[in-house]
Parts: structure tokens; sequence; C-alpha cells
């Protein structure tokens, strides 16, 4: 099976079950249980992904169709060459784990996938994330893109052609993915979903950065926003079945999961606020950088390794789950953002032009402590609400956003987790009830005929009510003590929205005048506070 590749190893572990896999990754030392049956692995330099190791053979077949820059850095195959074969020959004398399952729940679209790693606790992450196949497909496997992941395996840096000792390169036409220097298993699940955002467009389908779940009268929702703003949290409701917590398509037939499982946040996990994740950490599920107590239980508040702790489970350990990943045509979608600056309405309606335009701009504010030589807000705008895995222009992503709201006359609602009542630090944070409240009311369209009021300076559309929400918070200028003073920080959140945008080219004129205003001040002078900051 793996002669073809050049690799010879003699100890290959394919498709084992998960007790075994676990068995595995204790003897290798590779992680350890915890109280609740978890494996807790540290992933040691690296505990995220690393965005500027991420690289994309320049080929003839993708080189008009990439969207080449910092996010997508071209590599020559020269360089993917010389790197694969030194790869194949660190992996030759290693015990090796394959995982061999699919990216995507409809048929249709799916794509068949072999993961090659020489840890067993990677091939339990793709066991658990991807789509099992089972024993009748796994017979007949055959599959369309392999991933090697060798995280022992240290590159040369510059003089391999690359960034540093980690690397992360797609070739498209070998159809492999090769991943070196990095154990963060989150690069395996995330270069799949880059690998799904290239292929399907060209399909028709929309592939989505966010979650999905479906109502007891077939309603299906879909949820974008980036890390902390709450997607994994707001989708686990129990009142719905859950479709995925992370990755989408939405074809002519309606939405489908491109997973098999949930890669969730753990940071200050708890019982109360998010039981069903909490639940869903036990044998089987995997810990990524969670530091446990004495007592082996682990510790979710505790964030020295990073606060990007994880957990990875299948879905089924989510008790209320669609077991066949799929839904209808989305009847409401909601864009989240957690605004640190706390000037934008907790909740507001979205046209579609205003939906394309948030979306293309992807908002949401990175706080005061989480990177260095971060000491306030800063505000952090991501192309589709997930530019790091979106390998064409973010335009051919938006606009078939606007034909799908078009066809299907989907809701869009824009709600900020974020912020109230002044800044981070100043402000409280929207209270997680009152956000479940207006994310409820919006599902069951509670908010379809409320009376609506444009704001200002963001052109979002306000509503006046909104049900077990405080009227008085809706509109968030009411909440501070000082107007003058959220004008002027409105006004420097607006300023970044449009300088932002101004990277887009060739963009309707319709979607550039659905985001903010500046230019109908009637004093400058909060303009001239805002250039002055």
């Amino acid at each position: 099976m793996l002669n073809k590749m050049g690799i010879t190893s003699s100890s290959v572990y394919r498709n084992i079950s998960v007790a075994e896999l676990v068995e595995h990754a204790l003897k290798n030392n590779e992680g350890i249980l915890s109280e609740t049956g978890a494996l807790v692995v540290h992933t040691g330099k690296y505990t995220g992904r690393s965005p500027k190791d991420r690289f994309i053979v320049r080929q003839k077949s993708v080189e008009d169709r990439i969207n080449w820059g910092d996010i997508n850095i071209p590599v020559e195959e020269e360089i993917f060459n010389n790197l694969y074969n030194k790869v194949l020959n660190h992996l030759n004398d290693k015990k090796l784990y394959l995982f061999d399952g699919f990216v995507g729940a409809l048929e249709d679209y799916r794509i068949s996938v072999r993961v090659i790693s020489e840890y067993a606790s990677q091939a339990l992450f793709a066991n658990q994330l991807f789509i099992r196949p089972n024993r009748g497909e796994l017979d007949t496997f055959d599959a369309d893109y392999t991933v090697i992941a060798a995280p022992n395996f240290k590159a040369n840096g510059k003089e391999d052609g690359i960034n540093s000792e980690a690397f992360i390169i797609i070739n498209f036409d070998k159809r492999i993915i090769l991943i070196g220097g990095t154990q963060y298993s989150g690069e395996i699940k995330k270069s799949m979903f880059s690998l799904m955002n290239y292929l399907l467009p060209n399909k028709g389908v929309f592939p989505m950065h966010c979650s999905a779940n479906i109502g007891r009268d077939g309603d299906t929702a879909v949820f974008f926003g980036l890390s902390g703003t709450g997607k994994t949290t707001l989708s686990a409701d129990p009142e719905r079945k859950l479709i995925g917590d992370d990755e989408h398509g939405w074809c002519d037939s309606g939405v489908f999961n491109f997973e098999g499982g949930c890669y969730a946040k753990a940071i200050k996990l708890s019982k109360e606020k998010e039981k069903e994740i909490y639940n869903a950490i036990k044998f089987g599920t995997i810990l990524e950088n969670v530091v446990l107590n004495e007592d082996r239980s682990p510790n979710y508040d505790d964030d020295s390794l990073t606060e990007n702790t994880r957990a990875a489970y299948p879905l089924y350990y989510i008790d209320n789950i669609e077991e066949s990943g799929k839904g209808g045509h989305p009847s409401t979608i909601i864009f989240l953002t957690a605004d640190a600056f706390g000037v934008l309405p907790p909740v507001s309606k979205l046209t579609k032009e205003a939906a394309m335009y948030h979306f293309m701009s992807g908002y949401t504010s990175k706080l005061a402590g989480t990177e260095r030589g971060i000491t306030e807000p800063k505000a952090t705008f991501s192309a589709c609400f997930g530019e790091p895995f979106m390998l064409m222009n973010p335009a051919v992503y938006a606009e078939l956003l606007g034909k799908k709201i078009e066809e299907c006359g989907s809701e869009v609602y824009l709600i900020n987790t974020g912020w109230s009542g002044g800044g981070y630090g100043v402000g409280e944070r929207i209270k997680l009830s009152y956000t479940r409240a207006m994310v409820k009311a919006a599902l069951e369209g509670k908010l379809k005929n409320v009376e609506y009021q444009e704001d200002c300076i963001f052109k979002l559309l306000v509503p006046a009510e909104c049900p077990n929400v405080p009227k008085d918070i809706l509109n968030p200028r009411n909440t501070w003590t000082s107007d003058e003073e959220y004008e002027i920080k409105a006004r420097e959140l607006a300023k970044k929205f449009n300088e932002n945008f101004k990277k887009f080219i060739n963009v309707p004129e319709n979607i550039i005048k659905a985001g903010p205003v500046l230019q109908n001040v009637a004093d400058d002078q909060y303009a001239i506070a805002i250039d002055t900051i």
C-alpha cells in the first residue's frame, strides 16, 4: 500500500480501533490519560497553526485560480520534492499509523483522504475529526488525497527553501499534503478544509467556515465566526440537532458537514455554560495542551501552555446531533463577532449587500494580553470568517453567499458577543444568556417583523425589541455614559472597516455602500479625534 510512495516501514497500523490507538499513544509516550478518560497530549513549540509556514506548490493547473500572497504562499515544486523525499526517508524506519476516511457527508461532493502519521495520537485525531468509513467502504478504499504528517522531522528553514523547521505544503498535482515539524493536529484538519475551499466553488458549492444545526421543524441555521466569538458554543443547542461545529458546504440540496467530529476550544470550559462540550470529554477524546491537576482532572482555566487549548471528539459524543450530517437550505444565517470596542449592536439584521460586505470583512477583536505586544483591543479582519483557509479570491466566496441568500431567502443577522457600555476593560461582556436569547429569537423568526432603525454609522438594522433581552442594551450608544466617547470609538472602528475593505478590488458599489460611513458627520470633531488616536 505504501510501497508505491517509497515508504518501506514494516510496522503499519491501518484504521485500528480507538482503544488500540490510545494504547499505542500511551506506549509511545505521546500523552497521558486524564481523570475523564481523555488522552492529553502536549504539542510542544507549536500550540496552534503556523500560517507563515503554509505553502501551495505553484503549478500551471492552479496558477490562475489561487489568491497568491502572504496567506497563500507559493513554493516551487523542486522545494516540495526535496522535502517530500526527506520526509519519506525519515518515516521508513518508523511505526506508522494510517487513517482512511472521508471529508464531506454528502456523497456527491465528498473526497477520500488517507492520513499517514508517525504518531498514534494524530491518527486518533483524524479518526475522530473526519468521517469514518464502514467496513465495505474500507475494503474498496482509494484515496483522492494523502496527508503525510511527520512531527519529528524538522526542516532546515531557508536552506530547504522555506521559513522554519515547520511546513505545511499542498501539492494539487500530486494530491499530497506534506506536514512536518509541528505536532499541532489542527494543521491536518485545516489542510483538508483549505482543499475543499478550492475544489467546491468550481462545482457551484459554497464552502463555509461555520457551524450548523437544525430545529425540530427541519429549519437549518448556520453560524459564522472567528475563534472566540462563540460559534461552537452557540451551535451546541439542546433544542436543536447539531449538524457540525466548524466546516460545511452549501449546495443545491442544502447544507452538509465536511467532518465527523468537533474541535472545540477548551479554555475556561465549564459544565454550567457548555454542558454538551464538557460532557463530550471522555475516553476517545483528545485534549491538546490542557493542564491537569494532581488528580489528573483537567484544569480548563490554566492557560500556561496556551490559550488555544482544544478538545477533539467525534460528533456522536454530543447527545443531540443530526446523524446524517446534512440539513436543508439555511433559513437563518448568523455572523458572530466579539467587538471589544463595545460599539456594535448586540444584534442587527443585514441586507444581502450588507451580508456580503460583513462576510468579506470578517471582523472580530483580539484582546489585550492574548498576544505579545497587544496592550489594547485590536480590530482583526479575516475575510470570509476564515481567510487563512480560503485559497481563492474572497469575492468568489462572497458571490456564492449572495447567490444563495437570494435563491433561498435566508435571513442574516450580525450578533455581537463582545462588549457593551464601553470597550474592553471599561464595559461588560454581553451576557451569554442575552446572546442565546437573541439567537433563539432569530432562529424562531421573532425578529422578522419587528421595527428596525438603521445605525447612522455602521448602517446596521437594529431591532427595537428582542424577546428576553432588555431594550436598553439593543442600541449600544444608550449603554455608554458618554455619547461623545461612544461616537469617537464607533467612528474609529468604522474607519478600520473602511481601510480594510480597500484591499478588495472590483467590488460592486452597492456592496461597498453597505458598509460603515464617515462622510456624513455634521461636526468633524469626531473625525479629527479619530485621526489623532
